[in-house]
């Protein structure tokens, strides 16, 4: 069986979807991989290294998808809503293709991969569970956005991160806030703390509580309390705007006082929640930074636009999107370890599992026989019900 990696074509995505290291693994469970040319180059895994561990780099684009029986992709189209259409007309009828499809997205994007007649596997639907661990794409790409968040706010903000004593006096800590303490939340409180900051961190959910405090961060606790805080699948479950109206009244004065905000509160499926408004960011110290990592859904801060660095109010909010495509080396690493985990587990002996009492596969099996077959995805768009 053949697995086809092209080039990532998202303007500005320098990764690819597997590195030389994951093809001894793919080679021994009997997989042989086509690779399109410089696919890995702008991440640092030049052809040479694909050649060497025993894929076919193949020089046209096209001729990758016409040769894979699975295509395996970061973005696919849907999640890539800039240039990812394109390859839309190079499916094939039960074609395998696994990569992030932005499922909770616009219903006709969704609709055009089901028309082509693939049998598309969205990784963001990934099961959060022991299982599928090693699958799990979207923590490894939440782990490098929030790095890589904090890098930025640091090279944007005028102050000096960690406390020095020098000659001249000393610097005091960069005081830095981080709302929503996912994935992504925790690897910036965990990066800021590297760095030398002061690390406040909100969620909504009590159990990160533990995981805030493990990270040397403080833990803001407000005199509120959401109504089934988080999902089967560990995720914040959206509040209604009463709650989030007084949560904002509560987090206003830690916004002001803080130097860096990164905001990373994100309901799968839902427009982000507004938790920082115009009036907060008035109240902040010229010079301060907010990343607001959900920009691309919305956006946490009421005035981020996502994509774009804006100044406002002697504020510099950060619209980040795609953040992990700044770290392309490590990030296409984590990404190739989990679509390897994947692949191993849903292809056996050359041939589809596709054994719908598996919770890895029906979970993420999202279109199959020109159809959106994935339950949740059906509900969320208010398709009605497939027969069994």
């Amino acid at each position: 069986m053949i697995i086809g990696v092209p080039k990532e074509i998202y303007p500005g995505d320098r990764r690819v979807a597997l590195v030389p290291a994951v093809l001894p693994t793919l080679t021994k469970a009997g997989f042989e991989v086509h690779i399109q040319s410089g696919a890995g180059v702008d991440a640092g895994y030049p052809d040479s290294q694909y050649a060497d561990k025993g894929a076919k780099v193949v020089a046209d684009r096209a001729a990758v998808f016409a040769a894979a029986d699975v295509v395996v992709q970061i973005l696919c189209h849907g999640s890539n809503d800039m240039t990812g259409k394109q390859d839309v007309p190079l499916y094939r009828r039960d074609q395998i293709l696994v990569g992030f499809l932005r499922p909770f997205g616009l219903k006709d994007v969704v609709q055009e991969v089901a028309n082509a007649g693939v049998i598309s596997f969205s990784v963001e639907l990934m099961p959060r569970t022991t299982r599928a661990q090693s699958m799990d794409a979207l923590s490894s790409m939440g782990t490098a956005c929030g790095y890589k968040a904090v890098l930025l706010a640091a090279d944007t903000h005028p102050r000096i991160f960690p406390m020095l004593t020098t000659a001249a006096g000393t610097i005091t800590p960069a005081r830095v806030f981080v709302i929503g303490a996912g994935v992504a939340g925790l690897q910036a409180i965990a990066t800021a703390r590297r760095l030398g900051a002061v690390i406040s961190a909100y969620d909504l959910r009590p159990a990160a509580k533990e995981q805030v405090q493990s990270l040397g961060g403080r833990f803001v606790e407000l005199p509120i309390e959401a109504k089934d805080a988080q999902d089967a699948r560990g995720y914040a479950r959206a509040q209604d705007e009463d709650f989030y109206r007084r949560q904002r009244e509560l987090l206003g004065k830690v916004v002001q006082e803080s130097d860096v905000v990164i905001t990373a509160a994100v309901i799968p499926g839902k427009k982000s929640p507004v938790l920082v408004t115009e009036e907060m960011v008035k109240g902040m110290a010229p010079g301060s930074v907010i990343v607001d990592l959900a920009a691309e859904r919305g956006g946490n801060c009421e005035i981020s636009e996502a994509g774009k660095t804006v100044v406002k109010h002697g504020v510099t909010i950060i619209g980040a999107i795609n953040l992990a495509a700044g770290v392309p080396y490590h990030a296409s690493m984590m990404y190739a370890r989990n679509a390897t985990a994947f692949l191993t587990h849903l292809i056996k002996d050359q041939k589809l599992n596709l054994n719908l009492e598996d919770e890895i596969v029906r979970e993420t099996l999202l279109t199959r026989g020109g159809e959106i077959v994935n339950a949740r995805v059906r509900e969320f768009f208010t398709l009605p019900a497939l027969a069994p």
